[in-house]
């Protein structure tokens, strides 16, 4: 016989949100995903989350606020691993416009550019050249 749990969860896969966020490299760790859905950035269907345990299934619409921009997604699919950028940006599709102009053609997944590391002393930079 099978128990309840195990009976919806063959109907729908679903995941944790906050291991859904940090597969989908939303966020870079799952505390910071967890501490996201605490702060209220986060909802589901329209609906504010307020736990990180909160499940997460295939077409559901999340609304996510992330350093001040309003990003909305929809779940494709549950997670198996966070893999590269390339494999999290199949978890999810994009339903608003990129933000800003050093966000155009990028996905959430892709990490920001950087300019490289600043050196300590100009004069090893010019050592360099």
């Amino acid at each position: 016989m099978t128990s309840a749990r195990e009976h919806s969860a063959t109907l729908a896969p679903q995941q944790r949100l906050d291991k859904w966020l940090w597969f989908a490299r939303i966020v870079k760790s799952r505390t910071l995903a967890a501490q996201l859905v605490q702060d209220g950035k986060v909802r589901i269907n329209r609906a504010k989350v307020a736990k990180p345990a909160q499940a997460v299934r295939p077409n559901d619409v999340l609304t996510i606020v992330i350093r001040g921009s309003v990003h909305v997604l929809r779940v494709v699919a549950p997670g198996a691993r966070r893999g590269p950028p390339a494999e999290a940006r199949l978890l999810y599709e994009l339903l608003s416009p990129p933000i800003g102009a050093g966000r155009e053609g990028r996905d959430l997944a892709e990490p920001a550019p950087s300019a490289g590391r600043a050196m300590a002393c100009p004069q090893r930079r010019r050592d360099r050249e």
